[in-house]
């Protein structure tokens, strides 16, 4: 006998991939603070515009950006560990979480989902983060100059899946950034996006919430059933 509902698509969430600055620690405005206060030193005022411009990285393309509107002398190899270094300083006065961040990654770890944390920052900058997000919260972790392309290229979405040995399109990847959406989509990963500093709309295989407060494990468990759906 046949009910008289359809048979819903069995989600098969094999792993979540996190970017790290905006999505899960609050810290865009530490590198905000640390871009701008070293040109400040340097004699150069940043428009507040540019912000939504470098947001999420890559390094390489913050500092071209920065240094292109402004003027600034200074070689970009040099500018790029500056900046890190004046970021790192700042986390001195700690590391604040996006609300409903530990509440996630302690539910999806409570029904044995893999995470990776996968950011578009350096290796020290990761490892000094998760000093206060826990390193055993996540099965592995990609830094932005471990990889030849970091985003808006797939390559560290796929790095972490390929560690994972997971299906990219059944790895929900968490994004503040465009340059983040960007790479997971490119990946063929369903994205799941909390924006942070610049507005992004959602988009086919692309859900957008306003808090991670709104986010649930059968929500990304849903996700990764549907990668193939329409706009949520």
């Amino acid at each position: 006998m046949h009910g008289d509902t359809e048979p819903t698509r069995p989600s098969r969430l094999e792993a979540v991939l996190l970017d790290m600055d905006g999505t899960l620690v609050d810290t865009e405005d530490f590198w905000w603070e640390a871009e701008t206060s070293l040109l400040a030193d340097l004699g150069h005022t940043v428009h507040p515009r540019e912000r939504k411009i470098v947001v999420g990285g890559p390094m390489s393309r913050v500092v071209d950006h920065l240094l292109a509107v402004t003027g600034a002398d200074i070689d970009p190899l040099e500018f790029g560990p500056m900046i890190n270094d004046r970021f790192v300083e700042l986390l001195g006065r700690g590391v604040p979480l996006r609300p409903g961040a530990l509440e996630l990654l302690d539910a999806l770890a409570a029904e044995g989902v893999p995470l990776a944390l996968v950011s578009a920052s350096h290796r020290r900058i990761i490892d000094q983060v998760l000093l206060t997000l826990g390193p055993d919260r996540f099965t592995t972790t990609v830094a932005g100059d471990e990889v030849e392309r970091t985003k808006p290229w797939p390559d560290p979405y796929l790095l972490a899946a390929e560690r994972l040995g997971a299906d990219p399109a059944r790895c929900v990847v968490v994004e503040d950034a465009p340059t983040g959406v960007r790479a997971g989509e490119a990946a063929g990963c369903p994205v799941l996006v909390v924006p942070s500093v610049a507005v992004i709309e959602p988009a086919p295989g692309r859900t957008v919430r306003s808090s991670l407060k709104e986010v649930d494990v059968a929500l990304l468990r849903r996700l990764a059933g549907e990668v193939d759906g329409a706009s949520r």
